[in-house]
């Protein structure tokens, strides 16, 4: 029971979009960055081949502002939790882009 209203309280909060956005908005600059800078694409891939890595990469930035938001009632305790929390969430955050990096960009730059 006491996990429903937790569920409720953290999908009813105002941070919670505004934390999925940001890491959406952290996954699509991170992939834009990369597609953009890159050399000429295989002329054998289809021409809409971006749209799968800015699909895949802002959704798992957007999953790491989520886990983020469901992390606060550890990172509003003091001392080494709170600290061990913020850790978590960058190393959650950081393993879930690098892995949306690579599933987006599976067949095409990573083969």
């Amino acid at each position: 029971m006491i996990l429903f209203r937790y569920l409720k309280q953290t999908f009813q909060s105002p941070s919670l979009v505004k934390n999925i956005l940001l890491g959406a908005g952290i996954g699509v600059a991170l992939i834009g960055h990369f597609l953009f800078n890159a050399d000429e694409p295989n002329p054998e891939w289809h021409e809409l081949w971006m749209i799968r890595p800015f699909v895949i990469v802002p959704f798992s930035g957007a999953m790491g502002g989520l886990f983020y938001t469901f992390m606060v009632p550890w990172r509003k305790k003091n001392g080494w939790i709170k600290a061990a929390a913020y850790f978590l969430c960058l190393i959650v955050f950081l393993i879930g882009l690098f892995m949306g990096t690579v599933l987006g960009l599976d067949g095409t730059y990573w083969n």
